[in-house]
Formats: C-alpha cells, structure tokens, sequence
C-alpha cells in the first residue's frame, strides 16, 4: 500500500470515527446527559467536517503524483 493511499484511509476512517463520536454525544444529550455531551458531539461533528475537507484538499493536491 502506498503512502498517499493509506493516508487516504486514515483519513477516511478518522472521520468515520469522529461521526461516531458526534454522533453518540448528540444522542446522550438528547436523553438529557447535559451541555457537555452536547459540546462534546459538536466538536467532533466540526472535527469530522473538517477531516473532510482536508482530506478533500489532499486529493487535489496530490492528484498527479503517485507514492509507490
């Protein structure tokens, strides 16, 4: 596996997780857990955005070169 296509997953999965976080401390504070599992939701659901916009911008940075 090349370097750019296993930062490519790891990317992928980092955000994959940081919705799973968004998402499990947005339903905790549906169930009335307080404000910090709402702060904590939030932040990981900013987090897993922005895992995607810089995996976005990695791709377009990186799109003609190849790591083998």
């Amino acid at each position: 596996m090349s370097l750019k296509a296993f930062h490519i997953a790891f990317i992928a999965l980092s955000s994959l997780v940081s919705f799973f976080c968004a998402a499990w401390g947005l339903w905790h504070y549906a169930a009335g857990e307080g404000m910090s599992s709402l702060a904590f939701g939030l932040f990981f659901l900013l987090g897993g955005i922005a895992l995607i916009v810089y995996g976005i911008r990695f791709l377009r940075k990186l799109k003609g070169i190849s790591f083998l």
